[in-house]
């Protein structure tokens, strides 16, 4: 089966955000041959550079959305008519309303909207496609008069009528970023060339919504291809809960600047809408979704995906690097509570640190270990906040008048002396403290359980969905109910025990890489399956022949030598003859058929 990986920011480049994820999927399916599509997300990551790509991997194609490219295509009288109607019709769309409304039943979802945002859509993609790109269109003044337009019409929402000049401008600049996959060179079915392009494939595979999502939408309108969109972050969801306005402007080098001006509402109403649209119509035209946990799912449903194109799809990890310390009996110090993970306000540290003050007028032994680097400059600022209230909660104590102070907490990295490996982290804590007030996957409380230690969280994202009974979970922003949950469990090690064990029981049977591979393996047969059909598979008048390869057939090996043993086993007698090794020999195109 050949399957084309969309990527966006991830796989194959090494720092992206996806890469270890897809590259166990790409590697744990060898009998499949990928094509990767990838859409590079800054100048920094392409410089990078590659993982280690393994054989089953076909061909690599990429493009920067970091980065506008002259495409030089000058269009003529015609085809600026055809980009102002269906640029102007996107925008009409866009000033009208919001994102869907999932309160319309699932069958019938293909509301005059969402109808009229695809036609614009692929209006767009066909003249791009015919012309040879869109990238000065996009770019052009004729655009945001376009935009002008719809939003100064009747009937366009009153926050999209407050539209300033400026506003406009930030509009146009962030719709010609997320339509720059319209102008690829891509869309392409050169037969069984080696280069071709998604034309070629069985399988459109997106690694996440949004721009990787967008190619896939192209290859199933232009060729009919199957498209699987998995996500395991929404990305409508990480749009909403950011500024709501484009991405930063870009340095020299194409970098984002660290500075941003707040988006006006203007800006955050409009983009909005277009995410919103973009993933309904993702999902509507998706042959299947993949969620990470309930969490994701809920979220798709309530942009407009149906529920039975839903299957949810735990990530799946590494678990034996932590096999040892999940093995061996505990030894760690009965009175430390760990927490690991990135250090941001979303990780609500403060909670944190003041509820291990009321941990600490219960069990004065009890020692916090705070482990985690901080994430970009407000990550940094935060890490310093959090040294400052540490310090003031707990002065560093003595136990003599002799002796050096010493604080219970400490902040420490992964790599750091006492704290060499995540697997030594784990161990070193009785129990794992998860303390966020935004979470997607816990990916951190997935390894704690790997290493069956007993977990105190709070009920955020897929939480209670991930620990499923295995561990004590509390509200978020609370933290006296952290500090009354995490006693209950220092001073109980019998329970701790029990919840480790169960703990770890759930993970290896939910969360673990082989669980995920098998997972993908059978959607793709399944998808295949329901549209066998190939595009050059042709009788003798240039019609299709319908299942003439069945799906099975594209798997190498396997299904050929079972279809011979089978035919072998309800063959006739052997008449008199040369024997079997003297027969001409079949070629392996005729025997495939």
């Amino acid at each position: 089966m050949r399957v084309g990986l969309l990527t966006e920011g991830g796989y194959p480049y090494v720092s992206g955000e996806a890469g270890v994820w897809c590259d166990r999927l790409v590697r744990g399916l060898g009998r499949h041959r990928f094509d990767v599509y990838a859409l590079s997300s800054a100048a920094h990551q392409e410089e990078a550079g590659w993982v280690e790509l393994p054989p089953q991997v076909g061909q690599v194609r990429t493009a920067p959305l970091w980065k506008a490219g002259d495409d030089g295509v000058a269009h003529g009288r015609r085809a600026r008519r055809r980009f102002a109607e269906c640029y102007e019709e996107l925008a009409a769309v866009l000033c009208e309303g919001g994102a869907p409304d999932s309160a319309v039943p699932s069958e019938t979802r293909s509301t005059p909207q969402a109808d009229r945002f695809a036609n614009a859509l692929y209006g767009l993609a066909e003249l791009a496609r015919n012309e040879g790109g869109l990238g000065r269109a996009l770019r052009s003044e004729g655009a945001v008069r376009a935009l002008e337009r719809a939003c100064r019409a009747p009937g366009a929402l009153r926050t999209a009528r407050a539209a300033r000049v400026p506003d406009l401008l930030t509009v146009a600049a962030h719709l010609e970023r997320a339509l720059r996959p319209l102008s690829l060179d891509w869309y392409d079915d050169h037969g069984g060339d080696e280069r071709a392009g998604l034309g070629s494939v069985d399988l459109c595979h997106a690694t996440s919504g949004g721009a990787a999502a967008l190619t896939g939408l192209l290859a199933r309108h232009f060729f009919d291809i199957p498209l699987l969109v998995t996500e395991y972050g929404v990305r409508l969801r990480t749009h909403y809960l950011s500024a709501g306005g484009p991405p930063p402007p870009a340095g020299s080098d194409g970098t984002p600047s660290a500075e941003a001006a707040p988006a006006a509402p203007a800006v955050r109403a409009l983009l909005a809408a277009f995410h919103g649209r973009l993933a309904a119509e993702t999902y509507r035209q998706a042959a299947c979704v993949t969620p990470g946990n309930a969490h994701a799912r809920r979220w798709q449903e309530r942009c407009g995906a149906d529920r039975a194109k839903l299957r949810t799809v735990y990530p799946g990890m590494e678990a034996s690097p932590f096999a040892e310390v999940g093995d061996a009996p505990d030894a760690a110090d009965p009175y430390t509570l760990v927490r690991v993970g990135r250090v941001e306000p979303a990780k609500d540290l403060v909670s944190l640190l003041h509820a291990f003050a009321e941990i600490r007028r219960e069990e004065p032994r009890a020692r916090l270990r705070i482990v985690g680097a901080a994430s970009g400059a407000e990550g940094r600022a935060y890490l310093g906040h959090c040294r400052m209230l540490a310090a003031q909660l707990f002065p560093d104590e003595a136990d003599g008048p002799h002796c050096v102070g010493d604080n219970p907490v400490s902040f420490e990295e992964v790599g750091d002396p006492e704290a060499p490996t995540l697997a030594d982290v784990y161990a070193a804590g009785a129990v794992i403290v998860l303390s966020s007030v935004v979470e997607g996957f816990p990916v951190g409380l997935v390894e704690a359980m790997f290493c069956g230690r007993a977990t105190v969280s709070t009920d955020v994202g897929a939480v209670v969905e991930v620990i499923g009974g295995t561990g004590l979970v509390v509200p978020p922003r609370n933290p006296r109910a952290l500090a009354e949950a995490c006693v209950a469990l220092l001073r109980d090690p019998e329970r701790r025990a029990r919840l480790g064990a169960a703990a770890r029981a759930r993970a290896l049977e939910l969360f673990t890489v082989e669980q995920n591979v098998a997972a993908f393996h059978r959607l793709y047969l399944e998808l295949v399956a329901q549209a066998p059909v190939s595009p050059y598979v042709l009788d003798d008048g240039g019609e299709p022949r319908p299942f003439a390869v069945p799906a099975e057939a594209r798997l190498p090996g396997l299904w050929i030598d079972l279809a011979a043993r089978g035919a072998a086993r309800h063959a006739p007698a052997r008449t008199p003859g040369p024997p079997p090794w003297e027969a001409a020999p079949v070629g392996a195109t005729e025997g495939a058929r």
